[in-house]
């Protein structure tokens, strides 16, 4: 699925009637956006989610899921009713907020495919992908527009964060890196107009990928609207030690969101995905130490894990590791 003319121009049309549909995202400062509070989330200090479509493309079964079974308050957007989340059209976007609002439920961030495609000019990444991203694929002259959508979706479902990543990872990405920087960068001074933040995942397929790499980009890129989405479980399969070596690394106060998964090794030196607490990242101590240096942004379990056979029944198993996980370090949520 190629990101059209049309398809730009009518998600770009839908930013004004997004902002009519929703009260605008509110004003933060930097510090806000750093560490905002975990409304409505009682004794927990994250604001403790699930990635949408790892559960069910079915938008309102996911919700009565993610509130009712799971109790909780806060889902994380990437696609529904097999569209990705950047190509509803406006009767569905209206359709989503209205469940949301049926099920008191709020969206941690729009879990974008921003900047996940390759980049121009370089050779091609034995990483890229050609096949089908959550129902996304957007080419890399497409960016800017998508990023537009982006802004507008978080609008209309009241976020103030956009996730994304910084392309397909190259065999050697030094000579490009500075101009890879420059563009992230001005997409969070872009981000920044209207007061939300730009999570940078590290994704094992992209150029950046484990703690050390993100612990450099943040660096270079000093915009406190820029932040990170910290996923362990993608930093493990790449073959790093997430917790402690690469969480030490980085900037505590520029982690803006972080995924939950777990990964376990193959005999192959490959890896596969593991219901959290079932595999080789230490969850307890990384939660732990969220916890100690003030994160209270969203928790996101991103499943990945099929083991229980289905994607919601796997979710279910895996979110109740997440829990356990929790209890064993000594965090309420």
């Amino acid at each position: 699925m190629r990101y059209t003319r049309r398809r730009l121009l009518a998600g770009i049309g839908l930013a004004g009637l997004g902002a009519a549909m929703s009260p605008l995202v509110k004003k933060a400062d930097a510090a806000s956006l750093m560490n905002p509070l975990a409304v409505g989330a009682g004794t927990c200090p994250f604001r403790l989610a699930v990635i949408n479509d790892e559960i069910t493309q079915d938008f309102e079964k996911v919700c009565q899921i993610v509130s009712g079974d799971f109790g909780l308050l806060w889902v994380e957007l990437r696609s529904m009713w097999n569209k990705n989340v950047t190509e509803l059209d406006a009767k569905q976007v209206e359709d989503a907020r209205k469940i949301l609002e049926e099920h008191k439920l709020r969206v941690t961030d729009i879990a974008s495919p921003l900047f996940k495609t390759d980049w121009p000019g370089a050779p091609r990444s034995s990483q890229s992908e050609t096949r089908d991203q959550f129902h996304a694929d957007f080419d890399a002259g497409a960016q800017d527009k998508l990023l537009e959508r982006c802004i507008s979706l978080a609008k209309s479902f009241n976020t103030e964060r956009i996730r994304c990543f910084d392309y397909w990872r190259l065999d050697d990405q030094k000579p490009y890196r500075a101009a890879i920087n420059a563009k992230l960068q001005q997409a969070a001074e872009r981000c920044a107009k209207d007061n939300l933040a730009l999570l940078l995942e590290n994704e094992m397929s992209c150029n950046t990928a484990t703690g050390d790499e993100a612990a450099a980009v943040l660096k270079a890129i000093p915009n406190k609207n820029f932040m990170l989405n910290w996923d362990p479980g993608n930093a493990a399969a790449i073959g790093s030690t997430p917790y402690p070596t690469g969480y030490e690394l980085l900037p505590k106060d520029r982690i803006g969101h972080c995924h939950c998964k777990d990964v376990v090794n193959k005999a192959d030196h490959k890896y596969d995905w593991a219901p959290v607490g079932g595999g080789i990242v230490d969850w307890v101590g990384q939660l732990q130490a969220l916890q100690r240096d003030g994160f209270r942004c969203g928790l996101s379990l991103e499943t990945h894990w099929r083991g229980a056979g289905t994607p919601e029944a796997s979710t279910r198993a895996s979110m109740d590791g997440l829990k356990k996980t929790l209890t064993k370090a000594g965090i309420s949520c």
